[in-house]
């Protein structure tokens, strides 16, 4: 592509030609963070799947609107009184993830008696891995 008033041609994804030679893309410089953690949930009184869905989804929509995050039931569907739900979160600063993730782990555990909150799995990662 090239931009005819600043005299550059823009070259694949990395590479910027100007009348001056090649340059790295300021692209080239970005990083994303992806990060995720799992948790593995004991519910309270619950008997039937279908309590166990009318604990579950609030505390979904919970976590998801505090965060603003990506969150679901990711697993032990078929168990009453145990769940595994997962949330993951997207950004361009590694602190802010890990401040996301700390604050949902804090947030379930803390604030959400009618749950157990067994144990917990992480993972970060970067868009250069």
């Amino acid at each position: 592509m090239v931009d005819s008033e600043r005299g550059v041609v823009r070259s694949g994804r990395d590479t910027v030609l100007t009348p001056q030679g090649t340059v790295t893309s300021p692209w080239q410089t970005l990083v994303m963070w992806i990060g995720w953690i799992e948790f593995d949930v004991l519910l309270g009184d619950v008997h039937s799947l279908k309590e166990k869905r009318s604990v579950i989804r609030p505390l979904i929509a919970d976590l998801s609107r505090r965060t603003e995050s990506a969150v679901a039931e990711v697993g032990v569907h078929d168990l009453h009184r145990r769940t595994a739900i997962g949330l993951s979160v997207v950004g361009a600063d590694v602190a802010h993830v890990r401040d996301v993730l700390d604050r949902a782990e804090r947030m379930l555990a803390d604030e959400h008696p009618e749950v157990t909150l067994l144990s917990t799995r992480r993972g970060l990662h970067s868009s250069e891995d």
